[in-house]
């Protein structure tokens, strides 16, 4: 039987974070599923286990995870619902190979994109095709939402992996993956048909957020002082009394 790991509070989902972590999209090291049971998650580590103390941030295939337990060669994670509804970590069985990635320092090198750990959707692997030590992976998306997101020599994270954007098609896109890539994440092993995680530029998604207000009609000259008297007086009622005319 294992020792028994040091135990931590449960940890707060990812919107419920009082700070935000931020990674590069560079894996550090392939962990390996050591048990998954609902929830929990543990996995194998060794490089990434250096400054990971309990309570800290561990990105595991583009997931910002929490650190609940810390053992030696080993990290354990609890996911919340929300994380199991919208990221392919639900997938994970004991001996999966999954992507780990610690936060970026202050001052450390951003040698990939900035990635926030937060996955935006769920991908389907369509294709993955070897062109002597090259490989091209199509990847289809679920939401049209995120068409926008993406463009040509663009960046997007896959698994919490930082790739550039070769060809964009309505429903998918390709991504040319060197065999350095290949042999340091978990990319060289997918399989036609497996589900991924997929963070899209972070910086796209603030442009679309502002270009979006822009388009909303603004309010009339003093409608929002109105609209301000009526929260807190309640909207005018005609004067319905006799001789109010």
């Amino acid at each position: 039987m294992a020792p028994a790991l040091p135990q931590a509070a449960d940890s707060p989902e990812a919107g419920e974070r009082l700070t935000t972590n931020m990674f590069t999209g560079l894996v550090e090291e392939i962990g390996r599923v050591l048990e998954r049971d609902g929830p929990r998650l543990v996995v194998s580590a060794a490089r990434v286990l250096e400054g990971t103390d309990l309570g800290a941030s561990v990105a595991v295939n583009g997931a910002c995870l929490t650190v609940v337990e810390q053992g030696p060669g080993r990290l354990r994670f609890d996911m919340g619902p929300e994380t199991l509804a919208r990221t392919a970590l639900g997938d994970l069985t004991a001996g999966d190979a999954v992507n780990l990635e610690r936060p970026l320092r202050l001052g450390g090198l951003v040698g990939g994109h900035l990635v926030q750990g937060h996955v935006d959707d769920v991908g389907i692997v369509a294709a993955l095709s070897r062109q002597a030590e090259t490989a091209w992976l199509t990847i289809e998306w679920r939401d049209q939402a995120l068409a926008p997101l993406l463009i040509p020599q663009g960046s997007v994270a896959v698994d919490g992996v930082s790739l550039t954007v070769a060809r964009l098609n309505a429903r998918d896109f390709e991504i040319m993956v060197i065999p350095h890539t290949l042999a340091a994440t978990t990319l060289g092993g997918l399989r036609k048909g497996q589900r991924v995680n997929l963070e899209m530029d972070m910086i796209g998604k603030y442009v679309q957020r502002i270009l979006q207000l822009q388009a909303e009609p603004q309010p009339r000259r003093g409608e929002v002082s109105r609209r301000r008297a009526e929260r807190i007086q309640g909207p005018r009622r005609a004067d319905t009394r006799e001789g109010s005319r």
